[in-house]
């Protein structure tokens, strides 16, 4: 891998295609007020509410006084509903294959992992109704199953020549040896067969198991779909790394790509709202298209957040430079702020005919607050205190660089 390529994810992002709007308060409350103010004002010279959409790279600091200023201005905000997707078992389902497939050799443990997850083999393979395995039978043959790692070609030797071997992990080690080498189009086909065969048969146990309610149902459901749209994702993400040099053609490398994308906290909206504000978190802007995006949060440490690793900074740098003998060692993206780099892409985008970018000073305790380094990929506006201060008036005038970005339709309203 070239130095270039080690250093892929911190390449500058491609500009904005629209204009972009800088405002800068003092607090983060100050901040939330300006945001909706920005909103309401939006919609006062008639520009639809859905045509408007607030994005933070993280709502947990955010919600809390976004939602007390929209209330202020008689804005409903409708926030995405969260759902952690990487602590559900079709992410987990798919995320074990990938390491199954990614691993030198196995063990027992990590190769039954998928069919603990439900596993199905395709429809082809095998009759429905041997599917998925229930929980004791996935212990039983793990227990029958060497304790040493091996390669998933020993292990399909060893039950191979077997007699009493067992023809539904049989059916399930052909199905991994007989992977193609992971391709974009090959990562995409076979985790989405992966999931699909999970929705068919691996959902109704979920429902047979569930309460009255059905509320893991519910939440199987929402993460087959998240997972599906992540698969999507993983395709073109995955070529592009790949194109970059910044990944290798490996299984395990799908699976860390997978992790970067699948954040903690992704979701949908529950309910839909046509008066109501969307406000969504990075991780779901991409591929949306909307008129005017505000972005909240530009601040250094926040967007983007501050990489944690055992590894000394030092040592990361000189790895992802690969320099001298620390040239053999393969960097890890998640070093990087490529992942909020990405959303931050994504975000600016998505905005169809004007981006508002907001940030505030001073932390609760008056500490200082550092712009985003983000913000030095845009040709930025900065909007005046004056004109700020209008904005959060009963006047709530749209400052100068805002306005501009309103098309004739909407400028008649004012």
């Amino acid at each position: 891998m070239t130095a270039s390529g080690r250093l892929a994810l911190a390449e500058p992002l491609d500009g904005a295609d629209v204009p972009v709007a800088e405002v800068v308060t003092t607090t983060r409350r100050e901040e939330a007020r300006t945001v909706m103010a920005t909103v309401a004002a939006l919609r006062d010279v008639g520009v639809p509410v859905r045509d408007i959409a607030v994005v933070a790279r993280d709502m947990d600091q955010y919600e809390e006084p976004l939602y007390r200023a929209a209330i202020q201005y008689g804005i409903a905000p409708v926030f995405w509903v969260q759902l952690r997707v990487t602590q559900t078992r079709p992410y987990a389902l798919i995320e074990s294959v990938c390491d199954v497939l990614g691993a030198e050799e196995v063990s027992r443990e990590v190769l039954c992992r998928p069919l603990e997850h439900r596993w199905c083999p395709p429809s082809e393979t095998s009759p429905s109704s041997s599917w998925p395995l229930d929980s004791q039978t996935v212990q039983r043959l793990m227990q029958e199953l060497p304790d040493e790692p091996r390669t998933l070609e020993a292990w399909r030797d060893d039950l191979a020549t077997t007699q009493e071997r067992d023809d539904c992990l049989m059916t399930y080690i052909t199905w991994l040896t007989d992977c193609p080498e992971p391709t974009p189009t090959v990562v995409t086909d076979r985790l989405l067969s992966v999931v699909d065969r999970y929705e068919e048969l691996g959902l109704p146990v979920t429902k047979a198991r569930d309460c009255p309610a059905l509320i893991e149902t519910e939440r199987d459901a929402r993460a087959i779909i998240r997972v599906k749209t992540l698969i999507q994702q993983l395709r073109y993400k995955y070529a592009d790394r790949l194109d970059e040099g910044s990944l290798d053609q490996s299984w395990s490398s799908v699976a860390e790509l997978s992790q970067l994308i699948a954040t903690q906290r992704p979701g949908r909206r529950e309910h839909s709202n046509a008066h109501a504000v969307d406000v969504f978190e990075a991780n779901d802007i991409w591929l949306l298209d909307i008129p005017y995006v505000i972005a909240v949060g530009l601040i250094d440490g926040e967007w983007p957040a501050q990489p944690e690793s055992v590894v000394p900074p030092e040592l990361q740098e000189e790895i992802l430079r690969g320099e001298g003998r620390t040239g053999a060692l393969a960097p890890r993206t998640a070093w990087t702020t490529g992942r909020d780099r990405d959303q931050f892409g994504d975000t600016v985008q998505a905005a169809g005919d004007g981006l508002v970018v907001t940030r505030h000073t001073e932390s609760t305790s008056g500490d200082e607050r550092r712009p985003s380094p983000l913000l030095d990929q845009l040709n930025t506006t900065v909007v005046p205190a004056d004109e700020r201060r209008q904005l959060v008036s009963p006047s709530r005038d749209l400052p100068d660089a805002v306005e501009a970005m309103l098309n004739e339709e909407e400028t008649y309203a004012k």
